[in-house]
């Protein structure tokens, strides 16, 4: 049995956990990791190379190896450690991109608007900026970069999982709706030579996915094509979504479903990778996920039920759920219509 004291340091720990979060998000920003890529050095060598006060740095170092990112040795010197290395940018696996992002002022500012979204139901980050992130971030070419390349690094590990975790053999055309700078559409045509595929999103974001295509050598065998999910998508015999739907509220989230019927053939394929939210009393990081989507871009995480819900207002019914890798979820769908 938990004591009352035992329960209070428990707790005590929750509440102060954001400040190992914002640590480390400090050290990927400044490029720590990439900085001790080539062995251990010491603290004040690391600030003028990066820039930075000698001695704050060094208490930041401290506290990331007793985080256990780095080892401190002898005079004040730090190496990386295994939890360290994935922040490089330039490991597979690379987590950098994604701590960089978390730590953005503006997602900070709107986590500090929690309450507000709870006491109104209303989004946090629309309440405190006057419009939604994605019209922010438009504005904000830097801002925008940053969101994307964390989202590439999440992707990352996605492709290859999803390109084993679907029988890709009879498709011709293969769409990733969303599909940001490609990451994902790469691995899979790499891995099912015979696929076309075609990369949509917003016209501003999927200019990055030309380059990340040439350089793994499929240019010729996929399109880079910009347009508005709510208006058009392109013909495809599968479609794929990785972490769009639950950036929105069911209302819109049935019109991108609706947007696709439209486009889909009666045996297409839609393939979501999405959380799908575990039962009461499990699942805190998809939990904790939810509260994200409700305090950034105003969408939700949705359980088995709702999921299947959704996709029957937009058009389609559900196949199956299973999982694909880490917290993701394979969700596979096909045109309401067929049997």
């Amino acid at each position: 049995m938990t004591t009352r004291g035992e329960a209070a340091a428990a707790v005590r720990e929750m509440v102060v956990a954001g400040r190992l979060s914002l640590t480390i998000s400090t050290a990927a920003s400044l490029g720590v990791a990439d900085a001790l890529a080539s062995g251990p050095r010491r603290a004040d060598d690391l600030a003028a190379e990066l820039s930075c006060h000698s001695r704050t740095l060094y208490r930041l170092l401290r506290t990331l190896a007793a985080a256990g990112i780095l080892r401190e040795g002898p005079d004040e010197t730090f190496e990386l450690t295994e939890l360290g290395e994935v922040l490089r940018a330039d490991v597979e696996g690379s987590v950098r991109d994604q701590a960089v992002l978390y730590g953005r002022p503006d997602m900070l500012a709107a986590w500090g608007n929690l309450e507000h979204s709870i006491r109104t139901g209303d989004n946090a980050f629309s309440a405190l900026h006057g419009e939604d992130v994605w019209s922010w971030r438009r504005a904000r070419p830097h801002e925008s970069t940053i969101f994307n390349r964390a989202m590439a690094s999440i992707s990352a590990p996605v492709g290859p999982a999803m390109a084993a975790a679907f029988d890709f053999g009879g498709v011709a055309r293969v769409a990733d709706i969303g599909g940001g700078n490609g990451t994902l559409m790469a691995a899979i045509l790499a891995r099912h030579p015979h696929l076309h595929g075609i990369v949509f999103d917003q016209p501003a974001v999927v200019t990055q996915a030309a380059p990340v295509l040439a350089a793994a050598g499929l240019a010729d065998r996929c399109e880079v094509t910009g347009g508005d999910f709510f208006q058009e998508v392109p013909a495809a015999d599968v479609y794929i979504m990785k972490s769009i739907l639950h950036d929105w509220i069911d209302a819109d989230a049935i019109r991108i479903l609706r947007t696709i019927r439209r486009a889909a053939g009666p045996h297409s394929r839609l393939l979501l990778v999405e959380q799908v939210l575990g039962p009461p009393n499990e699942d805190l990081g998809g939990k904790l996920s939810d509260l994200h989507m409700l305090v950034m871009p105003g969408g939700e995480e949705r359980t088995r039920d709702e999921w299947a819900a959704l996709l029957q207002a937009g058009g389609f019914r559900l196949v199956g759920i299973r999982p694909v890798v880490e917290h993701f979820q394979l969700i596979e769908a096909a045109p309401a219509s067929v049997s």
